[in-house]
């Protein structure tokens, strides 16, 4: 995956930390009540097209017909124009991301079948740039469609504040997916504090740290290995490369998590928590509840559900729904047939539980279950990074080929110590202290003396995160494009 340069606006680039954010807040407290919204919304959309100038129209224009199609069919009596105002929401919104993000992947399929079957000349195509959220905006626009229709919560008045509940700019881009009913009233009406201020500042520094200390540290090394000759390579190089990027894909994203419940803590939002402490589940079942959880419930509520969900005849529709859902939840992180494979994986998993893994990780207790399970999660990361299926399959056979050349790899030792730093956070919860330390970092209300610890803490994490961006060319976020 591609490294993004620092005058990319992420979360964690010179513009942002340096420019954007401190200009964003110093003019949102300064605004009146009656404008504060206003300045989110002016920055967001600036935010939006710093990186994506070419769509924000696009974005902009689509959100806006989708705020009155939705305040139509509010209005509406008639059931089945009801219906039909709501068909047409879904496919605004559908069809905006099939186009942008599927269609390459569609015309490069057939393209290859009609080649397969030499059965005529291949369709010319010129190929789609992808705008950067649109997974995520996407999603949001259908819970507000949904909830609407559903009765969940009534639609907003103001056009601005829909608008900006798609396209406030801490969640945007990668999440996490806040939906509709859980955020409408927050819109219209919230308190900010300066307790909240302090604690949403603290959390964005924490995932400021995690992505560009542990992240980028454990991505580099990642990124080295595998664009090396994977034939080539030996099984103890294999293996450190793809524990790297299971760390990496982890403080990456939760790390961004972080920083977007910071910002909308430090402005009055309380967004909801992403993840969970994943590496720690004891089955694939929990994996999921603790991992990218907002996607995971999304999933659970406007698709598992309404297709049945566990409440079906047989057990071969609960098993199919089952893996009908997480075959659209790795098309959903990317057109191409490895994140597809990914979701069967992932859901064959979840199938295999219901039928009998469950029993045996709870005979064979807590650390093989964890154990067992980290690996399963781990193997499917090699399909999700490696795009190309012949190149994922050599991999996993460098895996096990036991070919362990290099016991101690000399040189990186930076790598390394982050590697057992990132092993540490990502299993120290297994432990009553570690839940404990967990819960006093991120979910406590501090006196005095602990704001004091924790502002000098964090500022030393702040300058060690800006003098490693300023010197590092590599700061990617994997889920940025997704």
């Amino acid at each position: 995956m591609p490294a993004q340069s620092n005058q990319d606006m992420v979360f964690s680039s010179v513009v942002f930390l340096l420019y954007f954010l401190p200009a964003f807040l110093l003019v949102y407290y300064l605004a009146p009540v009656k404008l504060k919204n206003y300045v989110i919304l002016a920055f967001s959309i600036f935010f939006y097209a710093w990186g994506a100038p070419l769509f924000v129209f696009a974005v902009v224009g689509s959100t806006a017909l989708n705020f009155y199609i939705v305040k139509w069919m509010s209005l509406e009596g008639d059931r089945s124009v009801k219906r039909k105002l709501m068909a047409l929401s879904v496919f605004l919104n559908l069809g905006l991301l099939g186009y942008f993000k599927y269609a390459n992947f569609f015309i490069e399929n057939v393209n290859e079948l009609i080649l397969q079957l030499n059965i005529g000349s291949s369709i010319e195509w010129t190929k789609i740039v992808l705008p950067i959220g649109i997974s995520f905006f996407t999603f949001q626009s259908l819970t507000y469609s949904v909830d609407v229709y559903r009765n969940v919560h009534k639609p907003l008045k103001k056009l601005s504040d829909y608008i900006l509940y798609i396209m406030m700019f801490p969640q945007m881009i990668a999440g996490p997916i806040v939906r509709f009913n859980w955020i409408a009233d927050q819109i219209t009406h919230r308190k900010e504090t300066n307790d909240d201020r302090l604690l949403g500042f603290y959390r964005f520094i924490i995932g400021l740290s995690k992505k560009v200390l542990i992240a980028n540290v454990l991505g580099a090394e990642a990124d080295r290995i595998m664009a090396l000759d994977v034939a080539s390579i030996d099984s103890t190089t294999a293996w450190l490369g793809i524990l790297a990027y299971t760390f990496q894909i982890y403080f990456d994203f939760s790390g961004y998590s972080d920083m977007a419940i910071g910002i909308g803590r430090m402005i009055g939002f309380k967004f909801p928590e992403n993840f969970n402490d994943p590496y720690v589940s004891q089955s694939i079942t929990e994996f999921w509840r603790r991992w990218h959880i907002t996607l995971g419930a999304w999933m659970r509520d406007y698709l598992y559900i309404p297709l049945g969900g566990s409440r079906v005849k047989t057990r071969r529709r609960l098993y199919f729904n089952l893996w009908f859902v997480f075959l659209v939840s790795g098309l959903w992180h990317g057109a191409s047939w490895n994140f597809v494979i990914w979701g069967g994986f992932h859901g064959l998993f979840l199938i295999l539980d219901r039928l009998f893994l469950l029993k045996v990780l709870e005979k064979i207790g807590k650390w093989p279950a964890m154990i067992f399970t980290f690996f399963v999660v781990m193997m499917g990361w090699v399909v999700f990074r490696i795009e190309d299926f012949d190149t994922a399959m050599l991999y996993y056979q460098r895996l096990f080929a036991f070919d362990f050349k290099t016991w101690i790899l000399p040189g990186n030792y930076q790598f390394f110590f982050i590697l057992i730093l990132a092993t540490f956070f990502s299993f120290v919860t297994v432990s009553k202290w570690g839940l404990r330390l967990q819960d006093l970092i991120f979910y406590t209300d501090y006196k005095i003396k602990g704001k004091v610890i924790m502002m000098v803490i964090c500022a030393m994490l702040f300058a060690l995160a800006l003098a490693s961006i300023t010197t590092s060319g590599f700061n990617p976020f994997i889920y940025f494009r997704f």
